[in-house]
C-alpha cells in the first residue's frame, strides 16, 4: 500500500495502538437500483418512480478495524436537494466531523486510509488533520479501489435497496439510515468487507 502523510511532520508510529480505518463515499439517487425478485409467471413487476431529480445524497462512510476487537461503522450523511449555491458533494468539514466523532466513539488513535480525493488533499483538510495529534492519514495509491474495503459495503448497502422505490428525498434519507444503523451491529459483516480486500491486520505490537 502507498502511503502519504498530508499533515506533515506525523509519521505512522503516531498511530500506535489505533484503529485502522477506510474511507470513502457515495452517492445515492432517488432513482431505485435494479434487482432481481420473485414474480406471476410471464408477468414484469413493475415499480413507477417520477422521472425527474428529487434530489440525491451523499454519506462517507469509515470503517474501523483494530486486531481483537469488532469492526466498527461510522457515517456521515448529507442531502442534497439541488437549490441554487447548494454545496453538491461533502467538504472538508463533512469528513473531519466523522473523524472526530469516530474518535470520541472509539476512544483511540486513528489512522485514516483514504483515496487522493481532491477534497481530502486540500490545504484545509491538511491543517485539520495537523491539530489532531491522534490522526495519522495514509493515502491509497491512485484507481485502487479494491484495496478499500468501504467498496464492498456501498455494493452491499445498494443491493439492499434495489427495487426499494422511495418516492420523497426524506424517504430515502430514513431507507439509507436505516441500512447503515442495522450493518454497525452486524460485526462479522463488517469484518468481511477487509477480507474481500485481500488486506489483512497485523497484530504484532
Amino acid at each position: 500500500m502507498a502511503g502519504g502523510d498530508p499533515a506533515g511532520g506525523k509519521t505512522l508510529r503516531a498511530a500506535t495502538g489505533a484503529f485502522v480505518c477506510f474511507e470513502d463515499e457515495a452517492g445515492v439517487t432517488g432513482r431505485p437500483p435494479k434487482g432481481r425478485t420473485w414474480g406471476r409467471r410471464g408477468i414484469t413487476p413493475r415499480v413507477k418512480v417520477p422521472g425527474r431529480s428529487r434530489g440525491r445524497l451523499s454519506v462517507a462512510g469509515l470503517l474501523c478495524y483494530r486486531p481483537g476487537l469488532p469492526a466498527r461503522l461510522c457515517y456521515r450523511l448529507r442531502r442534497h436537494t439541488g437549490r441554487k449555491g447548494e454545496r453538491r458533494s461533502l467538504g472538508e468539514s463533512d469528513y473531519i466531523h466523522l473523524l472526530d466523532g469516530a474518535h470520541h466513539l472509539l476512544k483511540a488513535p486513528l489512522m485514516v486510509v483514504w483515496d487522493r480525493l481532491s477534497t481530502h488533499i486540500s490545504k484545509a483538510m491538511q491543517a485539520l488533520v495537523a491539530e489532531r495529534e491522534w490522526l495519522t492519514v495514509v493515502l491509497l495509491p491512485g484507481y485502487a479501489p479494491e484495496l478499500n474495503p468501504v467498496e464492498g459495503l456501498w455494493a452491499h448497502i445498494k443491493r439492499s435497496l434495489a427495487n426499494l422505490a422511495a418516492r420523497t428525498l426524506s424517504e430515502l434519507e430514513t431507507l439509507l439510515r436505516r441500512r447503515l444503523n442495522a450493518l454497525q451491529y452486524r460485526h462479522s459483516i463488517l469484518g468481511g468487507f477487509l477480507a474481500g480486500t485481500g488486506l489483512a491486520l497485523d497484530a504484532s505490537p
